[in-house]
């Protein structure tokens, strides 16, 4: 399996720089729903989608329009799909989480890992490896051990179908990148400004169409902004670079499992952050969580 430059001989137990990087993005992601909750006190969703993409697009633009000069960008147009797909992600993960329990939208979304193999298997032909099929479903049990201190329903209700939603498309995400990006001219900095651009566009349209005028207000709150700055730089700006970054360096599965550890070091900054404390379920199934992760990233599956 080939990962970025640097990567130490098989055997080795140190962590590869593509996969340190995929999990620095879920220690972010980890620590953004609580940031993410204390900013919508400011604004509306919409609002708040908006700005956090368009300052994300805004600041790679000045690296974007350099590729471009330089002839590096030719094939830009594939940018555009994906870019919709993460619009929806963000969509069905905001209504999602508004309308089910926070167990409940953990389990669902880390479905997301068992269903990237499947469309690995069906869009690009890659077969998934056994081993790589059994810490799928080890990360996927941890998350239900993890979210364990409340029950999980069984029932869905409209906020787990927009989990569920959202879990596809990640996994369709992750796969048609891999796919639309293979052998095209088109630097990882331009792939993710234009999804960034896009989102940011369906945000604004959308805020406009839907939102009385009084609700379209930019906060002037400092605590808003030093949110939106922690929010833009490390996990969209940075986490969606480096998932586009290792999407195209190794396989959407592996990529998918290791961002799918989100739920563990949320469960670790809760437990440092605010003090929080977890059962001996919950203490199991981070430790599966976290063996997933060790192995996958350590050795070849």
């Amino acid at each position: 399996m080939t990962t970025a430059a640097g990567e130490l001989k098989k055997g080795s137990f140190r962590f590869p720089l593509t996969e340190s990087l995929l999990l620095l993005v879920a220690i972010f992601w980890g620590t953004s729903y609580g940031l993410t909750k204390s900013a919508l006190l400011y604004t509306s969703v919409l609002v708040f989608i908006s700005i956090r993409f368009s300052i994300t697009f805004l600041c790679m633009l000045p690296v974007v329009i350099r590729d471009f000069r330089r002839g590096l960008n030719k094939d830009w147009k594939i940018a555009i799909p994906t870019g919709f797909i993460l619009s929806a992600i963000f969509f069905c993960e905001v209504f999602g989480v508004s309308q089910t329990t926070a167990s409940n939208a953990a389990f669902l979304i880390s479905l997301s890992v068992i269903l990237t193999a499947f469309a690995e298997l069906v869009i690009n032909k890659k077969r998934v490896s056994n081993t790589l099929w059994m810490l799928t479903v080890c990360s996927v049990v941890g998350v239900v051990l993890l979210t364990s201190n409340q029950s999980i329903e069984l029932s869905l209700n409209s906020g787990d179908y927009f989990i569920l939603a959202a879990a596809v498309l990640r996994a369709l995400m992750v796969t048609l990148t891999k796919r639309f990006t293979e052998g095209k001219v088109i630097t990882t900095t331009t792939l993710t400004s234009l999804q960034s651009l896009v989102v940011a566009a369906v945000a604004i349209v959308c805020a406009l169409a839907y939102l009385p005028a009084e609700q379209i207000v930019i906060p002037t709150n400092h605590e808003f902004w030093l949110l939106v700055a922690y929010l833009v730089l490390f996990c969209t700006l940075f986490a969606f670079y480096v998932q586009n970054y290792a999407v195209r360096r190794t396989s959407p599965t592996r990529v998918s499992l290791l961002m799918g550890s989100e739920p563990l070091f949320g469960a670790l900054f809760a437990m440092l952050w605010l003090q929080e404390s977890l059962s001996p379920v919950q203490l199991l199934g981070g430790a599966l969580i976290l063996f997933s992760v060790v192995v996958t990233s350590t050795k070849e599956t």
